[in-house]
């Protein structure tokens, strides 16, 4: 299964790169360096070659290494900035730097794509359509995590707000210096 899945995501990032020659010419000159991509649950171990495209490899020591976060293909809903968000880059700064950059700005044509399918003012209209889905996808999402912040600080108090967790902090030093003050005035004493 795993396999599948690694070799569906090399596929795609391959398609993206096949629709944006700007970005396999920033990776060609790396050919023959390696990465890992670790996304749980997918870890790939890729390779560029001349052309500027990944590939499988076999290394067991890497140039660069990029972990994601479980929560990256939620985020990738968002845009690639989102998903990239939280990323760990690691290894060889010119490699890191210039990855980062292309996953950062890969954008997937899909109404290009669609358009083979369906020709160009079906692709068109699907686009949208698929825009304005999405788009209400993230907004539904965004209300329902903003609903239930609210309710578990309001109606059910289990999350404290920030006001409360500032009063909180207040009073616990305000205990401390009285403490403090307390235990001056017993070796006063003693």
């Amino acid at each position: 299964m795993r396999d599948h899945a690694a070799h569906a995501a090399l596929s795609a990032l391959n398609h993206l790169l096949a629709g944006a020659a700007w970005a396999r010419a920033r990776l060609a000159p790396f050919a023959g360096r390696t990465l890992r991509l670790a996304a749980p649950p997918l870890l790939l171990t890729l390779s560029i070659d001349a052309e500027g495209y990944f590939a499988t490899s076999g290394a067991e020591r890497f140039d660069v290494t990029i972990d994601l976060p479980p929560i990256t293909p939620w985020r990738a809903l968002e845009g690639p900035q989102a998903a990239l968000r939280d990323a760990q880059i690691a290894g060889a700064a010119d490699l890191a730097d210039a990855l980062g950059f292309v996953l950062r700005n890969l954008r997937w044509d899909h109404e290009e794509d669609l358009s083979r399918l369906v020709g160009d003012v079906a692709a068109r209209r699907l686009g949208r359509g698929f825009g304005q889905w999405f788009g209400w996808q993230r907004q539904a999402s965004r209300n329902l995590a903003e609903n239930l912040v609210e309710y578990y600080r309001e109606e059910q108090p289990v999350l404290a707000s920030p006001a409360a967790i500032q009063a909180f902090a207040l009073e616990v030093g305000q205990l401390a210096a009285g403490l403090d003050a307390l235990e001056q005035r017993i070796k006063r004493l003693g």
